[in-house]
């Protein structure tokens, strides 16, 4: 495993997903300013609607629990362990994020 640079945290817009390379991976990077750590970085690829577009998912808590909701059949999937809420066999992979210096690193497979 090894630290990729992905972008600048300005590059991202807040409160919204982005869709980004990681290594040879899409992912969904989501900037949530409120929240500890600030960004979350979890597979782009819906499992459920078999499309590369959680990056365009919906932003929202669940009892507390911040996810992302599918923009093809409205899935739930929390941004801290990928899982979906409603479908508990179906799981997003998550890559953990770093910010230093502003700029925003996913750990990523070698």
């Amino acid at each position: 495993m090894s630290w990729q640079k992905i972008c600048h945290i300005d590059d991202l817009v807040a409160q919204s997903g982005m869709g980004a390379w990681a290594g040879n991976q899409q992912i969904a990077l989501f900037y949530l300013t409120a929240l500890t750590p600030e960004v979350f970085a979890l597979d782009n690829w819906d499992p459920v609607g078999k499309a590369y577009v959680m990056a365009r998912g919906i932003l929202g808590d669940i009892q507390g629990q911040p996810c992302v909701a599918s923009p093809l059949y409205k899935q739930h999937f929390s941004l801290h362990s990928g899982q979906c809420l409603e479908i508990p066999e179906v799981r997003l992979k998550v890559w953990p994020v770093k910010i230093e210096q502003d700029m925003v690193w996913v750990e990523v497979a070698t």
